[in-house]
């Protein structure tokens, strides 16, 4: 069952705000295991995300989910909260658009985190005054980012840079590190390029301690961006096949997300769609 737009709001017209916040969320998610994931449109996600560091917005966050990631969150209950409080939580991940087919959504296209990162970067470099902060990878490729947010980006000023130990876990007193030097910083916005599931983890455990309006674990895109590693060709994009070059790439860090997590998360949506026929699509 399709997830319909009203053509006309005016019935909310008599609600308190909040209400008509939670009304309007509802038409643009659809429920896909138990995450409101959007319906929006890439360009649509990446206005929306713009419109928050436009009008001030404090602590604001997105995740880019996908089946891999949902699996994991079955077990790893700090990361499902992580996904779940998300102010945005889109679709990166072609094995999310077969589900919605199959759960009778309206979840039509991927939306990645390299098209948030350049797109909500593209519409804040319209204006001058914007700033970013960039936390993960190497210093090496932070530098590297930094150098080519100048040439593609000139209008957004790159107001701090800060690579964090490689390790499972940081310490009080690195955490505490990170969050002082972001907020001397005082970034609009803070692209996050730490591993699935830490990134989520971090942004949501922090992001009351940082002065900042939008918080962007994007992970890979970091890499990506610099051409440390390579996106696989165009063609593989449009296909949702993205996942294959890279899997070919690198079996034996991705054989997992691939045979195993992928299988299963649509297995589950299969059984969701023949256990609950009656029920239509909701958010949470």
């Amino acid at each position: 069952m399709r997830v319909g737009v009203p053509y006309s709001f005016s019935f909310l017209k008599n609600f308190h705000p909040s209400v008509v916040k939670q009304e309007l969320k509802y038409q643009e998610t659809e429920n896909i295991l138990g995450y409101a994931m959007t319906t929006l449109s890439k360009s649509d996600c990446i206005h929306r995300i713009a419109h928050w560091i436009e009008n001030g917005s404090q602590g604001k966050y997105f995740v880019c989910a996908n089946p891999h990631s949902i699996e994991v969150a079955k077990t790893d209950h700090e990361f499902d909260r992580a996904i779940k409080n998300a102010d945005l939580i889109v679709p990166d991940g072609i094995g999310l658009i077969v589900a919605s087919k199959i759960l009778g959504g309206a979840i039509h296209e991927r939306v990645t985190g390299s098209d948030i990162f350049e797109g909500v970067n593209s519409e804040l470099n319209k204006t001058k005054g914007h700033s970013v902060f960039f936390l993960g990878s190497t210093q090496d490729n932070l530098e590297k980012m930094r150098h080519k947010m100048e040439s593609d980006f000139p209008n957004i000023r790159v107001v701090g840079t800060f690579s964090p130990p490689f390790k499972e876990e940081f310490s009080y007193e690195e955490n505490l590190m990170m969050i002082e030097t972001i907020n001397r910083a005082k970034p609009d916005v803070v692209w996050v390029g730490m591993t699935a599931p830490k990134q989520e983890k971090w942004v949501y455990e922090n992001r009351e301690k940082l002065d900042v309006k939008l918080l962007g674990p994007i992970g890979a895109v970091f890499d990506f961006y610099t051409g440390n590693v390579k996106r696989p060709p165009e063609f593989f994009q449009k296909w949702g096949l993205e996942w294959l070059p890279r899997f070919l790439r690198e079996p034996r860090r991705l054989w997992k997300r691939n045979l195993i997590s992928n299988p299963k998360f649509i297995l589950r949506a299969i059984r969701y769609r023949f256990t609950h026929r009656s029920e239509t699509l909701k958010t949470r």
